[in-house]
């Protein structure tokens, strides 16, 4: 009971630390952190709580590493692989060296073996702290992919470099012999992440039961990180690798609803490990400073940890800066601005904690309670200072964050690519497919569907749109519904089983009605995409026009009829109403004149489109 209750305690502290962090916009990681650190002194017990490290490496690592590279675009990381081997391989090694030599430096009694094993371990920057702060203080795309990419796989090094440096405290390895286990780690761990994908993959394309599924998708991180593991191969390569491969074919493999099932028990178990993790990190201070308490000097303690820290910082400061100048900045596609940032982004967390722990216990107690300080002292530093200060350093660098209103403009071509080709299916299917009714209600809601898309994009000075006035009175629709259905069951006028059933219907229609509902993306910047690469020829041709002042669909005001947002041919200079409009005018005129591409005449808006080649320019 009482273990229970702990648990209990634990997981209401994460709750209300995290709801109150969002809050106040703070990162929750570091206020998990903070609180703790205040829960080891102020509960009483809490202190005597070490976390294991074959629990966090073993338990917890390989579900928080599938999490977060099931959910990373394998396609993006193949884009940023120099940069994700330069990180998470080169700069790993190099920082294992230099605080290596500045601990046994500072510290002579520690043997350079030593503090080679706990530089490894300080060395990567967490997948969970990267994921938890990276996306929430505003940074570009490109680069918290550049920083998920990295610390996914730097892990794998790290470990290797820990185990190689703990052989020879107690005896001698060559370069050659750890190069080899490195490569083996490497390669191996791979080789068992495509293997694991190989065999999963056609079982899950099998699996119709969505809760089969999910639970399925419960053992795969085990499944890849154990057996490597034990093959003396990288477990976290292994886990990366069936993540992303899993990820990458996850639309081919699965229904729509074993997916949203499997995304959302995975969200809430990620949400939960992740939060939990930190708490319990936190927790570890008190324990930790009553060891090396008496041990040795405070003022030698706290000058080791401060030349640590500096020296990870500087490190990976140089590193950063240099190699990416040296590439020409192709690297991360970004200024020094970007570089400083990346360099500052650099949180420790959970594996750099458990990798302590073992180191702890593989060197003398003289001094591995001091290095394990040391490398808890990092990961507080790292998330505490550095995730209170990258806001303030982006906002200084004048970096962007991903502008949703471009998001939203490339989901709605997008979303009209796949709407076409779905629609020339219908087409190709004939009239005798189905009844006139039933054809024409399917090509409305592919129509509404897509604009909503647009009107998202849509500057609309008019109101409300079509589709929102529909959202608007369907809501209102289904909360009388289920008010119907509700009484029907306090009057005891259904079963259970039928009410349940209609009550789920209900809940799916507003729950897809809720997702649509997001607020108008806005963006103090001229909206016009522009990839060269994904130009049609005839998007290559268009010369831009600039927007009529003042801009009106003449065919609107002569019909009567208000438009939504306007389109101007960039052949001609015709304005035209869009599809969300009551008119249509801008593909009137289109199917008219046969112009191919048209742009947005709206505040701030400059995309263009091309109707032959469904391509956004």
């Amino acid at each position: 009971m009482n273990l229970a209750m702990q648990l209990v305690g634990v997981v209401i502290a994460v709750v209300v630390t995290t709801a109150v962090a969002q809050r106040l916009r703070i990162p929750p990681p570091m206020a998990l952190l903070v609180v703790g650190i205040a829960m080891s002194y102020a509960i009483p017990g809490a202190a005597d709580y070490h976390l294991p490290p074959e629990l966090v490496l073993v338990g917890l690592l390989p579900p928080l590493l599938y999490s977060a590279a099931y959910n990373t675009s394998f396609i993006d990381f193949r884009a940023n692989r120099r940069a994700v081997l330069s990180l998470s391989v080169g700069l790993v090694a190099v920082t294992t060296l230099v605080l290596g030599f500045v601990i046994h430096a500072i510290i002579p009694q520690i043997p350079l073996a030593a503090g080679f094993a706990i530089g490894a371990v300080i060395a990567p920057p967490d997948a969970v702290a990267a994921t938890a702060i990276a996306r929430n203080v505003g940074m570009p795309r490109r680069m918290v992919q550049v920083l998920e990419g990295e610390s996914l796989v730097n892990d794998a090094t790290s470990l290797t470099l820990m185990r190689a440096a703990i052989v020879a405290i107690g005896s001698t390895v060559s370069v050659l012999e750890v190069g080899g286990e490195f490569i083996w780690a490497v390669v191996g761990g791979a080789l068992f992440g495509v293997l694991v994908a190989a065999i999963y993959s056609p079982i899950r394309k099998r699996i119709t039961d969505p809760s089969v599924d999910s639970v399925l998708s419960f053992t795969i991180p085990y499944l890849a990180y154990i057996p490597a593991d034990e093959a003396h191969a990288s477990g976290v390569i292994s886990v990366v690798v069936a993540g992303l491969l899993i990820g990458h074919k996850a639309p081919q493999l699965l229904s729509g609803a074993a997916r949203l099932t499997a995304e959302e028990n995975w969200r809430t178990i990620s949400f939960t490990l992740e939060h939990v993790v930190f708490l319990l990190l936190g927790m570890q201070l008190r324990w930790l400073i009553e060891d090396v308490n008496g041990q040795w000097p405070w003022k030698t303690v706290i000058w080791l940890c401060l030349g640590v820290y500096v020296a990870t910082i500087l490190t990976r400061t140089v590193w950063v800066m240099t190699d990416g100048f040296l590439r020409g900045r192709r690297k991360y596609s970004h200024s020094w601005r970007a570089f400083a940032v990346i360099s500052w982004a650099s949180m420790r967390g959970v594996v750099t904690v458990a990798g302590a722990m073992i180191v702890g216990e593989s060197v003398p107690e003289s001094y591995g309670s001091l290095l394990v300080l040391v490398a808890f002292s990092i990961v507080l530093a790292t998330i505490l200072i550095h995730g209170a200060t990258l806001p303030a350093l982006i906002r200084r660098m004048g970096l962007r964050g991903a502008d949703p209103a471009e998001d939203a403009l490339h989901e709605a071509s997008l979303l009209a690519v796949a709407n076409d080709a779905g629609l020339k299916l219908l087409d190709s299917l004939g009239p005798d497919a189905a009844r006139p009714e039933v054809l024409a209600q399917l090509r409305m809601r592919a129509d509404q569907r897509l604009n909503r898309a647009w009107e998202r994009v849509g500057v609309n000075a008019a109101g409300e749109t079509p589709v929102q006035e529909y959202q608007r009175i369907r809501m209102m629709m289904l909360e009388a519904e289920r008010a119907a259905v509700i009484s029907a069951r306090d009057n005891r006028l259904t079963d259970d089983e039928a009410l349940r059933s209609v009550i789920r219907m209900l809940d799916v229609e507003e729950a897809i009605l809720d997702s649509q509902e997001r607020p108008q993306p806005e963006s103090d910047t001229v909206l016009a995409p522009n990839n060269p690469h994904r130009l049609c020829d005839d998007l290559r041709q268009a010369t831009m026009r600039p927007a009529p002042d003042p801009a009106q669909c003449d065919r609107c005001i002569a019909d009567g009829q208000q438009w939504v947002a306007l389109r101007m041919c960039l052949a001609c200079g015709h304005v035209g109403c869009c599809d969300s409009s009551v008119g249509r005018h801008a593909d009137a005129h289109f199917s008219e004149t046969g112009h191919p591409v048209m742009r947005s005449i709206e505040p701030g808006q400059a995309w263009r489109w091309c109707y032959i080649h469904q391509r956004l320019g």
